[in-house]
C-alpha cells in the first residue's frame, strides 16, 4: 500500500536500473526492491532489467509493488531475458516498443518503450530506456538515441511534454547527455530538434552520482563513481508545468545484511503539476 506523501507536491517520476538476477542474492533483492518501489510512491516508474524467465516475471511484482498496470520489453537473452518496464498510476496510451540500433546499423538488443500519459497537469509522452553500457560507446549511444528522440518529436508535435526516463550510461558532461541538453549541437532527427532540461542539475542537491563503488554490489567495479542514471523533461513547455522541482536518490540504503538492492541507485524526480500560468 502507497505510504502518504510527505515531500513536495507534484507528479513524481521514477527511474530505476533493478540489475536483472546477477548476485548470489538476486532473490532476496526482489523483496527490498518491492519495498523501496513502494515507499517511493511515485506516479510514472521506468525500469531498466526487468528480467522474465520460466513463467517467472519481474513485471508481476512491480505491478503489485505500485498497484499499477505496466508493460515491458524482453528482448535481451533467450531462456532468462530483460528489458525496460514503465508503469503509471495513469492509463497508458499509444504504447509502441522499439529495438534501437546495434553498432553495425541492424536491430540490436537494447529497447524502449514510449507511451503517452494524459496526467492531471496535461499530457506527456514518456521514453523509459537503457543505453549501450560500454564506457567508449558515446557514438553507438547517441545513434540509440536517435529512434528514441524521433517518436518523441512526433508525440510533441501533438502537443504532449516529452520526457526520456532511463540508464542511459552517460554523463551528463558526455556528447551525448550535452546534445540533448543543448550544450552541444543537438542530435539530427530529421525535424525540430528536442532540447531537454537534466532533473538532477536543476533541483537534485550534490553529485548524484547513481554508480558509485559505496554500493555493496558495485565495490569492486572497474568504472569511477558517475551519474548515468536520468529523468529528462521536455524543454521548451509551458511553465510551470512539468518543472523539476525535487530530485532524490532512491536504493540507496542496504538491507540488514548490508546488500543494496541493485547495482544502481534510482532517481526520483517531482514535476510541478500546476497548471500552465497564463502569460
Amino acid at each position: 500500500m502507497w505510504n502518504r506523501r510527505d515531500t513536495i507536491a507534484g507528479v513524481r517520476l521514477l527511474t530505476w536500473n533493478l540489475w536483472w538476477r546477477f548476485g548470489d542474492h538476486w532473490k532476496d533483492r526482489q523483496t527490498t526492491i518491492a519495498s523501496e518501489v513502494s515507499r517511493v510512491n511515485a506516479d510514472v516508474c521506468a525500469f531498466q532489467e526487468v528480467f522474465c524467465s520460466d513463467g517467472d516475471d519481474q513485471l508481476d511484482m512491480l505491478r503489485t509493488a505500485t498497484g499499477f498496470d505496466g508493460v515491458a520489453t524482453m528482448y535481451q537473452g533467450e531462456r532468462v531475458r530483460f528489458g525496460n518496464a514503465l508503469l503509471s498510476r495513469y492509463p497508458l496510451r499509444n504504447v509502441i516498443q522499439l529495438r534501437l540500433p546495434a553498432e553495425d546499423g541492424s536491430p540490436g538488443h537494447r529497447s524502449a518503450i514510449v507511451a503517452d500519459i494524459d496526467t492531471k497537469t496535461g499530457p506527456l509522452s514518456v521514453a523509459a530506456t537503457h543505453l549501450e553500457w560500454r564506457y567508449d560507446a558515446s557514438l553507438h549511444r547517441s545513434e540509440q538515441l536517435v529512434p528514441i528522440l524521433e517518436e518523441l518529436a512526433i508525440r510533441r508535435d501533438e502537443g504532449r511534454v516529452p520526457v526520456l526516463m532511463g540508464d542511459l550510461n552517460a554523463t551528463a558532461e558526455s556528447d551525448e547527455l550535452r546534445a540533448l541538453t543543448g550544450l552541444s549541437p543537438l542530435i539530427e532527427i530529421g525535424a525540430e530538434p528536442l532540447m531537454f532540461t537534466d532533473s538532477w542539475a536543476a533541483v537534485g542537491d550534490g553529485p548524484g552520482y547513481t554508480w558509485n563503488r559505496d554500493n555493496s554490489n558495485a565495490v569492486d567495479a572497474a568504472f569511477p563513481r558517475r551519474r548515468v542514471d536520468h529523468i529528462l523533461v521536455g524543454w521548451p513547455r509551458p511553465k510551470p508545468s512539468f518543472n523539476p522541482r525535487e530530485a532524490e536518490l532512491v536504493g540507496t540504503e542496504p538491507d540488514a545484511e548490508g546488500r543494496h538492492a541493485s547495482d544502481h541507485y534510482g532517481v526520483l524526480v517531482t514535476v510541478d503539476d500546476r497548471e500552465p500560468f497564463e502569460e
